[in-house]
């Protein structure tokens, strides 16, 4: 079964690896990387544009969205898989050295937005079955109920919305 960061969860009797992948030790990640850059909901948390910067996006999503807002499994499950695409994106095609993550709620929707100093504005494909790569835009364009690009003077942010009944 696979997790919140879409990693296989272990099997077997090898106890090391069961405590490595725990909710409880995903969740001790996810405080770290509170502690470390701040907290999304706050205020911008800058990230470097690095590939294992969409693992620390996904675990201050994870605290967010499962301790702040108390959001469903399922809910939670889908919204830190677009902050990974959103985050995906921008490492992958804008160029920039440092990006911003930012986290809002207003009754009934949370909202996610990337800032980055890109003007390059994100094209949704057709993906096909087989495909391996460039789906990122297409999975928010699915789960979220909506999103969008903001221009700015120096760049954009690209955000998404969801609704949200359960809370």
């Amino acid at each position: 079964m696979a997790g919140l960061d879409g990693i296989e969860q272990p099997r077997g009797g090898d106890r090391a690896a069961a405590a490595r992948w725990s909710p409880a030790v995903a969740d001790e990640r996810g405080l770290q990387a509170l502690e470390l850059f701040g907290n999304p909901i706050d205020a911008e948390v800058p990230l470097p544009s690095r590939p294992e910067s969409a693992a620390t996006a996904r675990r201050l999503a994870q605290v967010v969205v499962l301790r702040h807002w108390g959001l469903s499994p399922q809910l939670a499950e889908d919204a830190v898989l677009l902050v990974s695409e959103l985050v995906g994106n921008a490492v992958r095609h804008t160029g920039a050295r440092v990006f911003g993550l930012r986290m809002k709620t207003r009754r009934g929707w949370i909202r996610v937005e990337v800032r980055d100093p890109s003007r390059g504005l994100p094209c949704l494909m057709p993906v096909a079955e087989t495909d391996l790569s460039g789906r990122g835009l297409f999975l928010v364009d699915r789960l979220a109920d909506r999103w969008g690009v903001d221009l700015l003077p120096r760049g954009k942010t690209t955000w998404f919305e969801m609704r949200v009944t359960d809370r």
